[in-house]
């Protein structure tokens, strides 16, 4: 059957912004599929205006406030985004979007449309922050709640999506906090991979409560004489990352549908790659840096079963134990710990730096 116009742009959309988590749903088809995919697009568009710093912060609190019910109402979309956002298209284009979203079933709606209100609640009290004192997330408790708001939600979302199909049970749903806690961390990998291109843009999003005990301005972390300090923050940004990892790793032992083990399972240990990348790696502060193309790739398609994924992070363990290697920085026995940690979660029976 031919598709809609409208379906066909949100398809091209999600492959331009997401090719992997596009291969991950692409398997789904049937029902989920369309939830899925206009889920995605609706976050991503809500995201590309809280990150557009050229918006007056007036126009973008009216914005946020507005987005939940415009995705409620035909033909809306947005074309003020400053010409250097990069997803300035999406929102261009959102008319399709909204289009896709109005034909879901009444269920899936009511879940994309109340994650929406309240991820942008949580970007607006943000937002006003960045506006009233330069630094929006001063507090460790700051970044946490930020990491719920904005990525935090998108698992819990996506949680009760499956559930809705009846791909979880309830229990699962309810009484399991694990979606927003692999949120939050997926978050703080981004967050940390993306201090350069959020510094070039003015957006601060490292904690104030860790980077102030390194330098006086954030910004110095760029400096070669501060390359020391910086790196001795990135290994206290990154064991902040990893040490919320063993409550949730055995998460994944529980998820027996294999097509919601890979997306939840691939994101994860994508992102733990990217860590092991950014360790000790002073050019996260000078460039923006990812992992290639082809190594993600590999990982994509190795991360299938709870074996493989063990397989890959006792692998990555033992790379950031071998980096390691400053005992002088004030993170390394928390590192070596946490490394230990994660490998006796994953049941490794002897020492995962052994």
């Amino acid at each position: 059957m031919e598709s809609r116009k409208s379906q066909s742009r949100c398809l091209h959309l999600l492959k331009n912004f997401s090719r992997s988590y596009a291969a991950i749903i692409e398997d789904y088809g049937g029902e989920l599929y369309d939830p899925l995919c206009i889920f995605y697009l609706i976050l991503r568009g809500l995201d590309t205006i809280e990150d557009d710093m050229t918006l007056p912060i007036e126009e973008k609190i009216d914005l946020l406030t507005k987005f939940p019910e415009a995705i409620f109402h035909s033909g809306w979309n947005f074309t003020k985004s400053g010409p250097n956002e990069k997803d300035r298209q999406l929102l261009v284009e959102f008319d399709a979007v909204i289009e896709e979203f109005l034909i879901l079933d009444k269920k899936y709606k009511t879940i994309i449309g109340n994650i929406t209100e309240k991820m942008a609640k949580g970007m607006i009290i943000y937002a006003k922050k960045a506006a009233e004192n330069t630094f929006a997330i001063n507090t460790i408790k700051e970044y946490e709640t930020y990491g719920h708001y904005v990525a935090g939600l998108v698992g819990i979302g996506i949680g009760e999506i499956f559930l809705a199909a009846g791909w979880l049970n309830l229990e699962m749903v309810i009484n399991n906090k694990n979606p927003d806690n692999i949120g939050i961390f997926l978050q703080k990998v981004n967050i940390i991979g993306d201090f350069y291109e959020d510094l070039m843009s003015n957006r601060k999003y490292w904690p104030k409560e860790i980077w102030s005990k390194y330098v006086e301005n954030i910004s110095d972390f760029t400096l070669s004489e501060h390359q020391c300090n910086a790196v001795y923050c990135l290994s206290e940004m990154i064991y902040d990352a990893l040490r919320n990892v063993p409550d949730f790793l055995v998460h994944f032992d529980h998820v027996h549908n294999p097509q919601v083990f890979k997306l939840c399972a691939i994101p994860f240990v994508a992102s733990m790659a990217k860590l092991e990348y950014n360790f000790k790696n002073h050019a996260t502060f000078i460039r923006t840096i990812k992992i290639r193309k082809g190594r993600a790739v590999q990982l994509m398609l190795e991360t299938n079963n709870m074996k493989n994924v063990a397989r890959i992070l006792i692998d990555l363990m033992r790379k950031i134990h071998a980096k390691n290697d400053d005992e002088k920085d004030p993170h390394f026995h928390k590192i070596k710990t946490i490394c230990n940690q994660i490998g006796a979660k994953i049941g490794l029976a002897d020492n995962i730096l052994g």
